[in-house]
């Protein structure tokens, strides 16, 4: 694999930043420094994240950078649950987010896996 573009987790992430944009843009403009912008920069986060683990030399780097990714990942969720809970969104309009930060997690969850088993075999 030549890119982190190639990765699955990187596409379905950038899916994810994609819908939380599409989100935003029914939050209230004085949420424009707040929610919104956490959720942009959460979201946008997960794919540097990735970008950076796969960049990085050692594969325990690359696990260290997942690890950030899939938190970033959880936050964006608690980002749109907070919003439905104050009331600025609806369920209706997080559940596709919802959906994309799940598959997400799991997707970077498996190169955690891969990465930590790689890091191992090479430490025996």
């Amino acid at each position: 694999m030549d890119s982190f573009l190639e990765l699955e987790a990187t596409k379905r992430a950038l899916d994810l930043v994609a819908e939380v944009y599409r989100v935003c843009k029914k939050l209230p403009k004085e949420e424009v420094y707040g929610l919104s912008s956490q959720l942009k920069r959460s979201s946008s986060s997960i794919v540097a994240n990735i970008a950076e683990g796969f960049g990085r030399y050692t594969y325990a780097d690359k696990a260290n950078r997942y690890t950030i990714a899939r938190g970033e990942c959880t936050e964006v969720v608690a980002y749109l649950h907070v919003a439905v809970r104050v009331q600025l969104l609806t369920f209706e309009d997080i559940q596709q987010g919802l959906l994309l930060a799940d598959q997400t997690g799991k997707l970077i969850s498996g190169l955690i896996v891969f990465c930590r088993k790689k890091a191992s075999t090479a430490n025996s």
